[in-house]
């Protein structure tokens, strides 16, 4: 199982809580850095793919981090979101974030495992999920859980780094990714492992029809994917 720090024993659970812990401070400013701001229009990509569900819903983000989809999904106008997260110090980042829009009436995030989560079955009329999902220690479960507290015609919208596969996009991406990432990630955010687990854990995702194919085994319906930006990231839409 691929986990951020090779040295240490702990689960990939554990590590990557104390990862985005240890980077927290600079995330958000890494994230659209390093994306020179096309995560921003990602995200606004994958909530204009939930367009279809009613305005009065109540909507799940998981793997929240701080905030950022739970706030771009404000515009699906939903009767409250619950974001969940691991990482403690990302979901105080998202908080003081959120207290300060004055959206703290309808945006609440609580700390809380994508693989046991603690609300009841058919809860949410939607899902969102921002690159998290290659970072839950049992993907299955993971999406199970998703999918059980899920209301039945409920959708989720995963938004995920995939890989391009044309010349030269691809030699351009793998260099980026490989070795320009990891060493600015190091220089900002004092943590070089986060960033070289990054490329890893892209490389190794199950993505595209691979990725559908695992949602159409948990019961997943009407299962698809946008590729964007020629490939390095797709958005998945599927319904219960």
């Amino acid at each position: 199982m691929l986990t951020p720090y090779k040295d240490k024993e702990s689960g990939k659970k554990e590590q990557v809580a104390h990862m985005f812990n240890n980077i927290a401070r600079r995330y958000d400013f890494l994230n659209h850095f390093l994306s020179l701001g096309i995560d921003k229009i990602w995200r606004r990509k994958t909530i204009r793919s939930l367009k279809s569900i009613p305005s009065d819903s109540n909507l799940l983000d998981v793997a929240s981090g701080t905030g950022d989809l739970a706030i771009a999904a404000l515009k699906l106008k939903p009767q409250k979101i619950v974001g969940i997260d691991i990482s403690e110090k990302m979901l105080g980042i998202g908080m003081d974030k959120i207290k300060k829009k004055k959206l703290d009436q309808i945006i609440s995030l609580q700390q809380g495992d994508s693989e046991d989560i603690r609300f009841e079955e058919n809860y949410f009329d939607a899902i969102t999920v921002a690159f998290g999902v290659r970072n839950f220690e049992n993907l299955t479960k993971g999406l199970s859980e998703m999918y059980r507290v899920l209301k039945p015609n409920g959708r989720v919208a995963i938004l995920e780094f995939s890989k391009p596969k044309q010349f030269p996009l691809k030699q351009i991406y793998n260099f980026y990714f490989k070795r320009m990432l990891p060493f600015i990630g190091k220089i900002i955010s004092k943590d070089y492992a986060a960033y070289t687990y990054l490329y890893d854990s892209v490389s190794q995702f199950s993505e595209g029809e691979q990725f559908i194919d695992e949602l159409k085994k948990l019961g997943f319906k009407n299962c698809t994917y946008k590729k964007l930006s020629f490939g390095i990231a797709s958005i998945y839409n599927a319904n219960k």
